[in-house]
């Protein structure tokens, strides 16, 4: 067995912190001095090679001197106490409204994850009543879940939602979350949200290009020229995710329960933004 050295490109600062939020979680629940195996600041560390490098939990273990078991409850600790941390949609939304901005962008993502089991029945298009995996996107061709989030105008992640069956198309994730009320609110306070065509006739204030339907003219001059303005405009939005994709690799693909992988985002939200202030 060869033993090596290895730098974990994250700062200090942002370690600090996760081990003051994993100590504070350790104090809400009552657990005493010396009671584990690692202290809050090893445990961050141990998280952040995670969500950085996508190290495998049997590694962390072994490079930690815990068992595997072990390292994933502390994984899930900490996945839970900074989730705890990340911001309200109505709170992000207030915030934006009080800076001034003219629009938010929303859009979603697939979070792809192990292939699962679960199944549901299709009620919608041509094969309606036929059973189909729950957590498999058509439209991604994999299996993983729907996570809703909201980028500033330049592209910066704000908030993110829990998530839902990648089965699910974004327009009923929006509504079945409560974000499309919550943007019809702020549209109403002059907080506009530029989105794509899957979120069309989502509601007031939720600004979507112009869509051609079949049997219709082609679209005019005016249409064309908002859908180019607003595309460009929109774009910026993919740079959100693609931010905390690239940052954290974990979550090119989530081997953990799917149904904790809006906890997981939200973490790593709260990670993106600590670095940013």
């Amino acid at each position: 067995m060869i033993t090596y050295g290895a730098t974990l490109d994250v700062a200090r600062e942002l370690t600090l912190f996760v081990a003051g939020v994993l100590q504070a979680e350790r104090r809400r629940r009552g657990t005493r001095r010396g009671r584990r195996v690692l202290t809050p600041y090893r445990q961050a560390v141990l998280v952040l090679r995670w969500f950085r490098d996508a190290t495998p939990i049997h590694r962390l273990a072994t490079d930690h001197h815990i068992s595997v078991a072990t390292a994933y409850r502390y994984l899930h600790e900490a996945i839970t106490a900074l989730a705890a941390c990340a911001p309200d949609l109505h709170q992000v939304l207030a915030d934006r409204c009080a800076r001034g901005d003219t629009h938010v962008i929303l859009d979603g993502s697939l979070i792809p994850s192990d292939r699962v089991a679960a199944t549901t029945i299709k009620t919608k298009g041509r094969n309606r009543g036929a059973t189909v995996h729950l957590w498999y996107s058509g439209k991604h061709r994999a299996f993983g879940g729907n996570v809703q989030f909201l980028a500033s105008a330049d592209g910066f992640p704000l908030w993110t939602s829990p998530v839902l069956p990648g089965s699910r198309n974004d327009l009923s994730a929006a509504r079945d979350l409560g974000i499309v009320g919550a943007l019809t609110a702020a549209a109403a306070e002059g907080l506009k949200t530029l989105a794509d065509k899957a979120y069309h006739s989502a509601g007031i204030g939720i600004l979507t290009p112009y869509k051609k339907t079949a049997g219709q003219p082609p679209l005019g001059p005016r249409q064309r020229v908002y859908n180019l303005l607003q595309s460009r405009a929109r774009a910026l939005g993919e740079r959100a995710m693609a931010l905390l994709k690239t940052r954290w690799r974990a979550l090119h693909h989530i081997s953990l329960s799917p149904h904790r992988i809006g906890t997981i985002v939200q973490a790593a939200l709260v990670l993106t933004h600590h670095e940013r202030y």
